[in-house]
């Protein structure tokens, strides 16, 4: 394969896009949202909210908005014993991809602000403590997962990431999708 003939050209539309991107999510409520969780950039939230038009309400809950991207684990339990297998990959392959590269960009960062004895928000010491118990990739998909989860929650309650919700509007949403379904 042959380099490109002229790599300014391409990085001048490269950088008119990511402009062009960057607007959308700034008059986008649910992109501006989004872009406050740790490890999803602007292409993760453009994406998801074009994914989903920035509502879930169609989802019944975050597992399901995570299986949604083929990010939950197979299950093979029995009596007491559970047993959690690989990630069904079953989905949307490409916001499958820009979620587990943002696990990964905040695993890196966590671990490095563990190292250098910085403080740390309540999603890096999770995600420190499952890479310390797990290999990284798992330790990938399994922050992957969270990250999905936390999407759906940010978009479902309109809040940004770190704000609480209030207990009582979240029961009557969920009473709202029982009534509903």
């Amino acid at each position: 394969m042959s380099p490109p003939r002229n790599p300014g050209r391409f990085r001048a539309r490269i950088a008119r896009l990511e402009q062009e991107l960057s607007q959308l999510a700034r008059q986008s409520e649910a992109c501006s949202r989004l872009l406050t969780i740790p490890g999803i950039g602007l292409l993760t939230a453009t994406a998801m909210v074009a994914a989903t038009g920035g509502s879930v309400r169609h989802f019944r809950d975050a597992r399901h908005f995570a299986s949604w991207f083929g990010l939950t684990p197979r299950e093979h339990s029995s009596g007491l014993t559970r047993k959690l297998g690989r990630i069904s990959k079953q989905g949307d392959k490409y916001l499958r991809m820009l979620l587990t590269h943002g696990a990964r960009a905040c695993l890196r960062a966590a671990s490095v602000a563990a190292r250098a004895n910085r403080s740390l928000d309540a999603l890096r010491p999770w995600a420190v403590n499952i890479q310390a118990r797990t290999h990284h990739n798992k330790a990938a998909c399994a922050m992957a997962n969270k990250l999905a989860r936390i999407c759906y929650s940010v978009l479902r309650d309109a809040t940004a990431y770190g704000e609480p919700q209030p207990r009582l509007a979240r029961k009557a949403d969920r009473a709202a999708f029982a009534v509903a379904a």
